[in-house]
């Protein structure tokens, strides 16, 4: 068996991984304990090397990689194409390929294991799942963190046979490739394996953890369904069913049933998108009995593997498969930073409500309420206090690092409050509309941040005020996977230079946003009126002063300043700002952003000022610059004439990054790219808002705003794959990676180069990107 070309899925096992790859050797393992998977066979990664042998690649392909510099994105590009294009125009053996087409001709057999004596060629072929599957000997420390390719619906003799051989190519992506070199991995020890395995026309489908993933419950399996194939559910467009089931007595203890608009079918080789009826809908997804059978074999496979699973299903007719299985590799050590949560819980439960408003940082405090009428009052606020306010600005933030939670009257997601809370790490509610008024000083409330939620009186847990009197799961965490490298950078999104230092010495690779809003706003007075009294220079001396407490302790990592993007009403709040600024209806689409620099030089050339004494005088050449809500390609050439004029374009370490946040953006990208630019990042929130025509800010119809609709996933997969394309850089500095680690676990198979997230998402999100990466070189 050792030198055997292809085998099928039950003739392996757990200890065939040199052979068949870690994801065939897992199909093979579970058929081998009875768990019903659909039926396929595996091309060994014998058949790998041998193909590299016969068509004399190995040395052609080590002249492309050996001493190659992975750092270097257009370097690696064509390393990466020049390899695969030759391993697509190799040539597979007639005795390979006659074998591999006769387990497929075979794939319909009733006793898998066998190939049929005579074979029906006139029939119709079957259409197969063609997976990449890669395999290490000797080397323990493989994760492969490297896109590598999966393909669905193949149909027929040659279109199987081209759909392996792009699987082999698949092992020499870009990030294939860059792993394995930070790795010190021998390109050649690595080899890879193609799970070939029956289509499972799926009338019902989802996902199963055998642990709750969020409370590490080892008591429970948790259930996901959705009417139709798993994609809908796996791109979140569509809300599933939920259910919770007792693992021990497969008792059903919740079900929280969702509606579903549209499903997905198969229509021959094409995926279709049917649309359901109310009716058909708000349904219950699955019986029961399916529900009991799913949680019953979610039982057995851990059972088998002796760790929880996360696993996908599908139903098709009354055969209910597993289609693939893995260990739950995030769960976390958070058993002591969390212990009580349930306490915490049943505790919030007893709690009356007595304010609600919009959740803008996660966490659960306790304290007393000190209401601040002005930051002159930010000295009132003593630490472990509760500070509550109409809405904050940068004068606040000495107070806001004392407090334990920060409620505001006014603000959403974006606003100051939310944004610096987010930074520090603490429970933070904002729209509240009366929190000032309602609440009193000294009064002791419960902060529940995720819910935004607040309770009148403390929890036990918090009776002794000092920083650490609130539970924030997502930032007290970090410190236990500091270590993880990935090949998706992960920067921070900064708006207070006080905060930079602290959080530089974290695991982050850069700044990816640097708002320059904070900076103009502790200045206080309008550019225009600092230009007015001849107060230039001291105006871009204070801006390049604070962009400096940036890049110094960041460097040699990159920091991208993104110029000012105050709307109207922001610009107004300044000291002489209604002097200058329009009154606007609807700021968000009004005077901002590029045209605004265009309209007025004077203070855009100030910015530029800046930039080059930090980058000049001060000698940090890890500052670039950013353009955001640029309408037209036209724009976009008229701001890089004035950067030019002052002295300033792309050339060495200099960069000039694109803001992704409006549909014009989207449909141009390569007009955009054109024009000359080293990379974008898309701001998620204004481009979603302005894709679904929804003002997230406005509490009537903020509810519909959902970075996961398709047409805004859509618009996010169409730049990224057209950046990869152009070798350019793309990034995302909007929320939606800090919210939905599923919408970051697609970028990362899209291609994206890096995300940009809130400081208290850092960790976290770099265990999103690890483990994805993790599963698209197992694919």
């Amino acid at each position: 068996m050792k030198h055997k070309l292809v085998f099928w899925f039950n003739e392996v096992d757990k200890d065939d991984i040199p052979r068949v790859g870690g994801k065939g050797a897992n199909l093979g393992e579970m058929i081998q304990a009875g768990i019903p998977i659909p039926n396929g066979f595996i091309v060994s990664s014998y058949a790998y090397f041998q193909f590299l042998e016969e068509n004399k690649l190995k040395p052609k392909i080590k002249e492309k990689l050996e001493g190659l510099d992975v750092e270097n994105p257009v370097k690696l590009h064509q390393a990466s194409q020049a390899v695969k294009k030759m391993i697509l125009g190799g040539r597979i053996n007639e005795s390979l390929a006659k074998i591999i087409i006769e387990y497929y001709e075979s794939l319909d057999t009733k006793k898998a294991g066998k190939l049929k004596k005579i074979l029906d060629f006139g029939k119709k072929h079957p259409l197969v799942a063609v997976r990449s599957s890669a395999t290490a000997e000797d080397l323990p420390d493989a994760s492969f963190a490297g896109q590598q390719s999966t393909f669905l619906n193949v149909q027929g003799e040659a279109s199987l046979i081209e759909a392996v051989r792009e699987c082999w190519a698949s092992l020499f992506e870009e990030r294939a490739i860059y792993y394995r070199a930070t790795k010190k991995f021998d390109h050649f020890k690595v080899g890879i394996a193609v799970p070939v395995q029956k289509m499972v026309q799926s009338e019902k489908s989802g996902i199963m953890f055998t642990i709750d993933p969020l409370t590490n419950n080892k008591k429970v399996v948790v259930i996901d369904a959705i009417y139709g194939l798993g994609e809908l559910i796996v791109q979140g467009a569509v809300t599933p069913d939920h259910y919770e089931v007792e693992k021990k007595s497969l008792k059903i203890l919740k079900k929280f049933l969702s509606f579903q608009n549209r499903k997905m079918i198969k229509a021959h080789v094409e995926n279709k998108i049917v649309n359901l009826t109310k009716s058909e809908g708000g349904r219950q997804k699955i019986s029961d009995s399916e529900i009991k059978k799913l949680a019953e074999l979610g039982r057995r496979v851990e059972h088998h593997y002796f760790f929880p699973q996360d696993l996908e299903w599908a139903i098709e007719g009354k055969n209910v498969y597993i289609v693939q299985s893995r260990p739950i590799t995030t769960i976390k050590n958070i058993d002591k930073a969390l212990s009580g949560s349930k306490e915490l819980e049943k505790d919030l439960l007893k709690m009356k409500i007595i304010l609600k408003g919009a959740s803008a940082s996660p966490g659960i405090a306790s304290g007393e309420c000190r209401i601040l009428k002005s930051p002159k009052e930010i000295d009132k606020v003593k630490i472990g206090d509760i500070l509550v306010a109409g809405m904050t600005n940068p004068d606040y933030v000495p107070a806001m690092k004392k407090a334990v939670a920060i409620i505001t009257d006014h603000g959403g997601r974006t606003s100051h409050a939310a944004i610096v809370s987010r930074e520090l790490g603490i429970p933070c509610i904002v729209g509240t509309e009366t929190a000032t008024k309602s609440l009193k000083n000294n009064q002791i409330v419960t902060v529940d941040g995720k819910g935004g939620i607040v309770y009148e009186g403390g929890l036990s847990k918090f009776q002794i005020p000092n920083h650490k009197s609130q539970i924030n799961p997502n930032f007290q965490i970090p410190n236990l996977n500091n270590n993880l490298k990935t090949a998706t950078k992960v920067y921070v999104n900064l708006a207070e230079p006080e905060l930079a230092a602290d959080i530089a010495k974290r695991n982050v690779d850069g700044v990816g946003l640097l708002r320059a809003e904070f900076i103009m706003a502790q200045i206080g007075v309008h550019p225009r009126k600092m230009i007015e009294r001849g107060l230039k220079k001291e105006f871009i001396n204070i801006l390049s002063d604070n962009i400096l407490k940036f890049c110094e302790p960041f460097s040699p990592r990159p920091v991208i300043y993104r110029a000012t993007d105050f709307k109207t009403n922001e610009y107004r709040n300044l000291k002489g700002g209604k002097t200058y600024e329009p009154q606007e209806e609807n700021p968000l689409i009004g005077f901002r952003g590029c045209y605004r620099y265009i309209k007025d030089e004077a203070v855009f050339e100030m910015e530029i000022a800046a930039i080059k004494q930090v980058r000049e005088k001060h000698g940090f050449t890890n500052l670039s610059m950013m353009i955001p809500f640029v309408r037209t390609v036209d724009e976009l050439k008229k701001v890089k004439s004035i950067l030019i004029a002052n002295g300033l374009s792309r050339a060495g370490s200099f960069n000039l990054y694109l803001m992704v946040e409006i549909p014009s953006n989207v449909i141009l990208i390569d007009d955009f790219i054109d024009c000359g630019i080293d990379g974008i990042s898309i701001g998620s929130n204004d481009l979603t808002m302005l894709i679904l025509g929804v003002d997230r800010d406005n509490s009537t119809v903020a509810p519909e705003f959902d970075e996961r609709n398709p047409a805004v996933l859509w618009a996010l997969e169409k730049v990224i794959k057209a950046c990869a394309k152009r070798h350019v850089t793309s990034s995302i500095c909007g929320q939606a990676p800090s919210i939905y680690p599923e919408i970051t676990e697609k970028l990362v198979e899209w291609g994206i180069t890096s995300v940009s997230i809130t400081p208290d998402m850092i960790e976290k999100t770099r265990e999103i990107i690890y483990e994805a990466e993790k599963d698209l070189i197992s694919k």
